[in-house]
């Protein structure tokens, strides 16, 4: 009886190797990652300074939780400028404008004796549930608050800011922040005055954060360029340069709608 012959198979198995498959779909998403990425950084380099600004003072105030469902730039692009949607709803009695007008006076005039001559205080009833108090931080001739073309501040406008924040961070007020130049061209290349109101003033903004202001308490960060000068009969004034701070007490009228519609929810 003869012994059947033993048939032995050898099977190669290919585990990526030259000619897998797994390797590619990496380097896909890879590609497709750098794509993004690269599309991203040529859309900021097209964007005018003025709107990267913007859209960097919007984002540090972004909330996922309360802007859900809504484009996050439209604000942008519908006001063209960029608004807190979050606004506190001051329950309290409304203090006493006018003491609080004077109890800011009596600080600077205290506290920032040497530069005193920079800020301006008024006192406006805008309607019988808003009163403000608006602080004019002003440059004089040859005693800037800014470094020329900048929006770096310089020590003296860190100090006002200082003596300020202290006091505005203990009260139930809410505050706009303004940057405003001269009618002077900005000599700074491509910068020109509407982007260095707006930087100006988002480097207030921080500054008053830095020293205590709760950021839900800003509402407003915007640049005028020299569209609303304080002295109008000379635009090229030294003191239209300058940075507002508008402390509102009660919810603002132009912000109370969004303090009480509700934030849209998700699907």
């Amino acid at each position: 009886m003869s012994t059947p012959p033993i048939i032995i198979k050898r099977v190669k198995k290919i585990v990526g190797g030259h000619h897998g498959g797994s390797w590619k779909i990496a380097y896909a998403d890879f590609l497709a990652g750098m794509m993004t990425f690269f599309l991203l950084m040529w859309l900021v380099s097209i964007m005018e300074p003025k709107t990267k600004a913007q859209v960097a003072a919007y984002f540090r105030k972004f909330n996922i939780f309360s802007k859900a469902g809504v484009s996050m730039l439209m604000e942008f692009y519908r006001t063209g400028k960029m608004e807190s949607q979050k606004v506190q709803t001051l329950t309290q009695e409304l203090p006493p404008v006018k003491g609080e007008g004077e109890k800011f006076k009596k600080i600077i005039e205290t506290r920032l004796k040497s530069l005193q001559e920079h800020v301006l205080i008024e006192i406006t009833e805008t309607s019988l549930k808003e009163k403000v108090v608006r602080i004019e931080i002003m440059e004089l001739i040859n005693k800037p608050l800014f470094r020329p073309g900048s929006a770096e501040l310089l020590p003296e406008g860190k100090e006002i800011l200082k003596v300020l924040a202290e006091t505005i961070r203990e009260l139930p007020v809410l505050v706009s922040v303004e940057g405003h130049t001269d009618a002077t061209p900005s000599r700074t290349g491509k910068v020109g005055n509407w982007e260095l109101s707006t930087a100006r003033a988002i480097s207030a903004m921080l500054e008053l954060e830095k020293n205590g202001v709760p950021p839900d308490k800003i509402i407003e960060v915007v640049g005028y360029a020299d569209n609303f000068p304080l002295f109008k009969d000379n635009p090229y004034d030294p003191r239209n340069r300058r940075i507002t701070l508008t402390i509102h007490y009660g919810p603002p009228e132009g912000f109370k709608a969004k303090a009480e519609k509700p934030a849209p929810s998700t699907p």
